[in-house]
């Protein structure tokens, strides 16, 4: 009882890190919402029913675990947001190790949405 309770709570404070990574595109919101899935699946049925009824899991989630993949145009929103708030971020701060590490996660970023696999918009309907 008392790891079902853990889970749940847990799965709560993923899916909110998860919404504010919707708002700040330096976060990742997929492994926040990932998380917060697999806490509700094992932790509460009743819980987990209710969270993929949510707007937030049919949008980021569920294409996603239905498909193996996202959408061109969702790549693209994510990709765009990050590289505007890293680009600035870049130009702002002129402090080498900071410039470093900035390229290192739009190269790591780049590649990851790379290899996720492209879908149609019709394909999720």
């Amino acid at each position: 009882m008392l790891k079902k309770g853990l889970l749940i709570v847990l799965g709560f404070i993923s899916l909110g890190f998860g919404v504010i990574a919707i708002l700040i595109p330096l976060l990742p919101t997929f492994p926040f919402l990932v998380l917060t899935s697999l806490c509700f699946i094992k932790g509460s049925d009743r819980v987990n029913v209710w969270f993929e009824t949510t707007k937030v899991y049919k949008k980021h989630l569920k294409p996603f675990k239905e498909n193996r993949g996202m959408t061109l145009k969702t790549k693209l929103i994510i990709l765009i947001s990050v590289y505007i708030a890293l680009g600035a971020l870049f130009i702002v701060k002129d402090i080498l190790p900071m410039r470093i590490a900035i390229v290192i996660l739009l190269i790591i970023k780049t590649i990851v949405f790379i290899r996720i696999k492209t879908i149609k918009e019709d394909s999720i309907l």
